[in-house]
């Protein structure tokens, strides 16, 4: 069964409920500016077209932070409200709740086309998955859409059970739509030769992934602190560098996989004796026992790039190092240059790896950039997603 999306659905004077994913950062002295607006810039298109084809309404809901189920001001989607007002050059009407009694009133009015309601996560029932929540949101309107790839992999009210109450009237929105198509470059016949990089913090977080992929690329590169249990369950010594006993285990028992020989490490690193210090090269693979590894070196860069020749397709999840300092920068940006070079699919997925490709400057030389961290990886490891198989084949509830 096929996934509908928003273009195959009559919406023609409908009221329409979308979800999307404006859990934006704002900046921390003056709530009222967005960081990074990504996320709401890759909503409008599909904004766009659900208004260009003459709903008569559109109410539009997200969450923002962690409010843990308690009105919080601080994480009022006002900011959001006012962004998306200028870039539709119409009014977009902010709701006191998501449960606001006038909300239905509103909806009769032949004013106030745009609704944004209210954060979801101010009630506690949206993260519970709660039933009659999810069934009081869905009275607003005819048609569902989901657009909110970030959130799909969690089982909440608005992404999930929400479902339940538009059989047949629920459909996926434009960036659902590009996120599982190209995700689905990698999951389901990657054109080889196929590369992985990983890297951030702990292998326990990635074990899934790691087994995962090690049955499917040609190559695993392993960069960041991911990379320390790894090594040193080789024997190699590691230094102060990030490295748990947990995660050596966890890395002893992949080294042992008959496709452990894919498996690419670095060869030496940037190290200081604290978190952000002066920076020393290790022209070894050894970290000497009063340092820490803090990046990639230039060797390992050079053994990545051999690596990459000729790859046709490379997923990037993770960064090198602590590329949010300038001295330890250089293997992440690196990779991103790398990457950016390529003749092949392209695909960065992950919170940090997607800042990291940003702050390079070369988000645009990828084939993609993902908006959902957690979502990008789940869906690597399950082939789908909860939010994604309820807009398929609904919900029993």
């Amino acid at each position: 069964m096929a996934l509908k999306y928003v273009d195959e659905i009559e919406l023609k004077g409908k009221k329409v409920i979308a979800r999307f994913d404006f859990n934006v950062p704002l900046d921390k002295e003056d709530r009222s500016k967005i960081t990074d607006t990504t996320r709401i810039d890759e909503a409008l298109e599909t904004i766009r077209y659900i208004l260009d084809q003459g709903c008569s309404k559109l109410i539009l809901m997200s969450h923002l932070g962690r409010p843990d189920g308690e009105v919080n001001k601080k994480y009022s989607l006002e900011p959001v409200a006012t962004y998306l007002a200028e870039h539709l050059g119409q009014e977009v009407t902010l709701t006191e709740s998501c449960l606001d009694r006038g909300i239905k009133t509103l909806l009769t009015l032949n004013t106030n086309n745009i609704i944004l309601l209210e954060n979801l996560r101010f009630h506690k029932e949206e993260e519970a998955g709660d039933t009659e929540f999810a069934k009081a949101l869905s009275e607003y309107a005819d048609i569902y859409v989901n657009d909110a790839f970030g959130t799909a992999h969690r089982k909440h009210a608005s992404t999930y059970q929400i479902n339940a109450y538009f059989k047949n009237r629920a459909v996926g929105g434009f960036l659902l739509k590009k996120e599982i198509q190209a995700l689905e470059k990698v999951v389901e016949k990657p054109q080889k030769p196929f590369v992985a990089i990983t890297g951030g913090a702990k292998v326990s977080d990635k074990i899934k992934i790691i087994e995962r992929l090690l049955i499917n690329v040609d190559s695993l590169i392993i960069g960041g602190a991911m990379a320390y249990p790894f090594l040193k369950a080789q024997g190699h010594s590691v230094g102060k560098s990030l490295c748990s006993d947990e995660d050596v285990k966890l890395a002893a028992r992949l080294l042992k996989m008959s496709s452990a020989k894919k498996i690419v490490l670095p060869v030496d690193h940037v190290a200081s004796t604290e978190f952000a210090g002066a920076p020393q090269n290790i022209n070894s693979v050894d970290i000497p026992e009063d340092l820490m590894a803090l990046d990639i070196g230039p060797k390992s860069l050079e053994l990545f790039r051999d690596k990459l020749a000729g790859a046709k397709t490379v997923l990037w999840n993770g960064p090198m190092g602590c590329f949010e300092e300038k001295d330890y920068a250089a293997g992440t940006f690196g990779v991103a240059k790398l990457l950016s070079e390529l003749n092949a699919f392209t695909l960065v997925g992950g919170g940090d790896s997607v800042s990291a490709v940003k702050k390079s400057g070369l988000a645009e030389k990828m084939s993609h950039v993902s908006t959902g961290g957690g979502a990008s990886l789940e869906y690597l490891e399950q082939g789908t997603l909860p939010g994604i198989k309820a807009l398929k084949f609904g919900v029993d509830l």
